[in-house]
């Protein structure tokens, strides 16, 4: 058993694109392009973390729905047709409390890989 608390309220912003998750003393809103990223599924993180797959193009991406799974996760299902990653409480409260950590690496990981967060574009770098 975690030591990690379970929201107690969960709302999905249309309009400002986001997942609200309530805890007892603290609030916090996801991006669903940050949650669609960090998707914890295997088609995104692999089984190792060198099999890890960079998520591009992702900036638009929206959550058409989520669905709890038993005690423990809750299912999104993004309109990308992704559904695979089941979110932990656990995994889902490291989303929110490093969230400015690993939305910069998110980030650092594109540039380096010379990819855009835009569905439509592709990035080139030319050295002088």
């Amino acid at each position: 058993m975690s030591d990690a608390p379970r929201p107690i309220h969960l709302r999905l912003r249309k309009k400002s694109r986001v997942l609200e998750l309530e805890y007892a003393d603290e609030r916090y809103s996801l991006s669903w392009e940050y949650l669609r990223v960090y998707s914890p599924s295997a088609e995104v993180r692999g089984h190792h973390p060198s099999q890890a797959v960079l998520q591009t193009g992702k900036r638009d991406v929206a959550i058409n729905n989520l669905k709890p799974v038993g005690h423990y996760a809750l299912q999104l299902l993004f309109d990308d047709g992704h559904d695979s990653g089941l979110y932990t409480w656990d995994y889902l409260y490291r989303l929110c409390t490093q969230e400015s950590a690993l939305w910069q690496a998110y980030l650092d990981d594109l540039a380096e890989a010379g990819a855009s967060r835009d569905p439509d574009t592709q990035v080139l770098h030319f050295e002088p």
